[in-house]
């Protein structure tokens, strides 16, 4: 089977945090040079080393893809995934490395992603076949079948600047997926669209790759990458850590970085600097004797505790705990203040060190393992902060009802239900 993708030592350096400074004039350059001949010269002849100013979002990656491969590629934001989604895209160069590609690539990496605001849907979908080097005929050959499976039919003929965001997700990919490029990219843009189109866009990514091209899949939706890739690579502060089948590497992304004693700490760098005012200290998970652990007995209550700081007052704050198996299947969502009598109580939180608590009663959990995500918010009105996958731990079933039973018991709950056996004669 041939390569079609080959990257080979890709790296991508950035700068940030530039001053801005007014243009020089030509004259002013020249007195520059002339009064410092000697800093002009260190400038341009040595290499600029890691300076603070910069930042490195891929380093040194390298990997192969075979014709007619789904290769999924995840990892936490920040991980790199985009940066090597542009590349590939050649929409940005890389600081170091090269990278091969062979046959006509499609990328989906942004709602409405070459797309002309001025012209219509139907001259859109014109234009984006002949970018992509396609007759006329192919692309009216292709027309009727993009239109019916966006379904923009109504609107078809009017300029793409006036429709929703939804609209332009529908005719964006419809356009990627239809015009048979031999890879497709897409990024995480199908989170967009409703339930009812992700699906649809599912559907029709596995029509893709089952006609044998290659498509390269990024997504935080780990059931969509089990179902449609078979290998996933794994980014970790640009770089690549795993390629493992797409089980194995699911697995290992949800539980690596997750503190095996039950207990995570945010480190500094961790934190993204819009989270102000609030600052995440740690999670921890406690069993019914209040000791912190990674493991704990369905048949027991156990508590999820979340320490955080207020640098100054907050109105209206909620911090949320997500419960999700290690599957990306959610078990469940809650807040601290969803009772209305603390939502009442804690709706303005001063400045200083807190400690939510939520209590998890007996027999609910099924065995296995999950993952838990937590969220720091102001309803419609902020998001602070939020980890969707902060801490990992298993559910031990002894002792649950049914245990005497041999076989595994499908579903993440198991609770202990009363039946009762009445005896008609």
């Amino acid at each position: 089977m041939s390569t079609v993708i080959r990257v080979e030592h890709v790296s991508k350096r950035f700068r940030i945090g530039l001053v801005h400074q007014r243009y020089q004039t030509l004259s002013e350059k020249i007195t520059d040079a002339l009064s410092a001949p000697l800093r002009t010269f260190r400038r341009i002849q040595m290499p600029k080393t890691d300076a603070e100013d910069t930042i490195w979002a891929l380093r040194d990656i390298s990997f192969d893809v075979p014709e007619g491969q789904v290769l999924g590629i995840i990892g936490r934001n920040g991980a790199g995934k985009s940066t090597l989604l542009k590349i590939l895209s050649r929409i940005t160069e890389p600081t170091e490395g090269s990278l091969t590609l062979r046959g006509r690539v499609v990328s989906l990496l942004e709602v409405g992603t070459g797309f002309h605001p001025e012209l219509t849907g139907r001259e859109n979908i014109f234009l984006n076949g002949a970018i992509l080097g396609m007759k006329q005929a192919e692309i009216a050959s292709k027309f009727d079948e993009i239109v019916s499976f966006s379904e923009v039919e109504q609107f078809i003929d009017t300029p793409v600047k006036r429709y929703s965001s939804g609209m332009y997700l529908r005719l964006a990919f419809a356009v990627a997926a239809h015009l048979e490029p031999e890879i497709l990219v897409v990024d995480e843009v199908l989170a967009v669209g409703d339930a009812e189109f992700q699906k649809k866009c599912l559907g029709k990514m596995g029509d893709v790759a089952r006609q044998g091209r290659t498509v390269l899949f990024v997504s935080h939706n780990m059931s969509a990458i089990l179902r449609l890739t078979q290998e996933t690579i794994i980014l970790e502060k640009g770089r690549l850590v795993l390629r493992a089948p797409s089980p194995q590497a699911v697995d290992y992304y949800l539980s690596a970085g997750h503190a095996s004693s039950g207990e995570r700490f945010w480190e500094e760098d961790e934190v993204p600097a819009g989270a102000a005012p609030f600052r995440p200290v740690a999670l921890r998970l406690r069993d019914s004797k209040h000791k912190i652990v990674d493991s704990i007995r369905s048949t027991e209550p156990f508590v999820i505790e979340m320490e955080y700081c207020l640098d100054v007052p907050v109105t209206g704050l909620r911090i949320g705990f997500y419960l999700n198996t290690t599957r990306a299947e959610s078990v469940f969502t809650s807040f601290d203040t969803d009772d209305p009598d603390m939502f009442e109580k804690y709706t303005n939180r001063q400045a200083g060190r807190y400690i939510s608590r939520c209590t998890v009663p007996p027999d609910m959990l099924n065995s296995g393992r999950y993952s838990l995500g937590v969220n720091a918010s102001s309803f419609q009105i902020r998001r602070y902060f939020q980890d969707e996958d902060a801490l990992g731990f298993n559910v031990d079933s002894t002792g649950a009802p049914g245990m005497h039973w041999p076989e595994q018991r499908d579903g993440v709950v198991r609770p202990r239900l009363r039946w009762s056996i009445e005896s008609l004669k």
